[in-house]
């Protein structure tokens, strides 16, 4: 569907050169000599990069659906990802480079946002925030505080992130998917 600069919004899916983009941000512009145009910052949805392009008011933009869809996933088989659909409850099998480095926060049976156009998942987010338990560390020490450093630890999903220094062996805990980071200790 063809629409104008005026119609743009944020989270809409726009088709600009061929590749498919998420609108995050734009601005419309009216300068004081000339015709507006539309400033807006654009995420390609496969690579993940953010570019700026500038639309002129004259100019026609190619809107496409997007549909986010809730898939739960099953499991690994090489390099291929097996997802159910917990709309349709029919499997889709994608590729893991769909997920980029988000694929070391995967764990069984998570629910993950699958972001599809035309039937096809185009790219694969997860939830901002998991809960995890912690696999493999140092042993925790009575009286180190959440202040007072960190220590490596590995994650049931086989990410290593830093933790607190009382963090121990078999503890869960609530991981920020975004940067890595530790956040809280949670009960299960």
């Amino acid at each position: 569907m063809t629409i104008t600069i005026n119609q743009i919004t944020s989270g809409m899916g726009l088709r600009v050169d061929n590749n498919i983009y998420v609108v995050a941000d734009y601005s419309h512009v009216k300068p004081g000599k000339g015709s507006a145009f539309v400033r807006v910052k654009l995420k390609n949805l496969k690579s993940g990069l953010v570019i700026e392009r500038t639309f002129k008011s004259s100019e026609k933009l190619d809107d496409i659906f997007l549909e986010d869809r809730i898939l739960q996933f099953l499991y690994r088989s090489g390099k291929s990802l097996h997802l159910m659909d917990q709309s349709t409850f029919e499997e889709q099998i994608v590729s893991e480079d769909l997920m980029g480095n988000d694929i070391k926060y995967l764990q069984d049976n998570l629910d993950v946002t699958g972001h599809v156009y035309e039937g096809q998942v185009l790219k694969i987010s997860l939830p901002n925030f998991i809960k995890t338990q912690i696999v493999e560390t140092e042993p925790g020490v009575k009286g180190d505080s959440a202040r007072a450093g960190t220590k490596p630890a590995k994650i049931d999903s086989g990410a290593d992130i830093q933790v607190p220094l009382f963090i121990g062996n078999e503890e869960w805990i609530k991981v920020d998917t975004r940067t890595g980071t530790y956040v809280e200790r949670v009960r299960k």
